[in-house]
């Protein structure tokens, strides 16, 4: 049922967004060149690795730089990638994802595999879930680049005491999920973005 509903859903999405895409893909060419996506290598369900689809909102090779992204105005992300990310909006094209069959609408959000090499074995059981686009830990972390930019040591800070508060919100979802979990959880976020 819940592979039904985001076929679905994700096929409705891409098909009313196709022309946001457009656009904010005619942005991200105009403003930086191409690629217009980026793809990220995420470890996915069973602890399998998959690529991630996001508008690319930094600079060509920034990764290389670091995988974490913080405050708002980190100097590698591009103009119109800064709105891109503020508003959610590179996040759209893991739709894709989602059709494809990598992701889910609602789930635990997928790791890079550097962080997920550094969880216990408790915390390895979000792997048994598809990982997805939105669940309680993205609502809760919502601005999380700007937490991690008051702190001195961002990645400690990530690896302590946000990765872990988040993989706890992760586990509440999987104990509670179901059609009903998701819809609150999407709608939550919806409302999340658009405050």
């Amino acid at each position: 049922m819940k592979r039904i509903f985001d076929i679905v859903l994700s096929f409705i999405g891409l098909m009313i967004l196709s022309p946001f895409f457009l656009i904010i893909s005619f942005l991200i060419v105009i403003g930086s060149g191409f690629p217009v996506f980026y793809l990220q290598s995420r470890v996915g369900k069973n602890g399998k690795d998959f690529k991630l689809f996001k508008f690319r909102t930094m600079r060509k090779n920034a990764d290389k730089a670091g995988l974490l992204t913080v405050g708002g105005r980190d100097p590698r992300v591009t103009s119109i990638g800064y709105y891109l990310r503020k508003y959610k909006l590179d996040e759209l094209p893991q739709l894709l994802n989602v059709l494809f069959g990598t992701m889910s609408l609602v789930g635990p959000r997928p790791e890079v595999r550097k962080y997920v090499d550094l969880y216990n074995e408790e915390q390895r059981k979000v792997l048994q879930v598809k990982p997805g686009i939105t669940d309680f830990a993205s609502i809760e972390y919502f601005n999380e680049n700007e937490l991690l930019a008051t702190s001195k040591d961002p990645e400690a800070t990530y690896i302590h005491e946000v990765m872990p508060a988040k993989l706890e919100l992760n586990k509440k979802y999987i104990n509670d999920s179901g059609l009903l979990s998701d819809l609150k959880i999407i709608t939550r976020t919806i409302s999340k973005i658009l405050s």
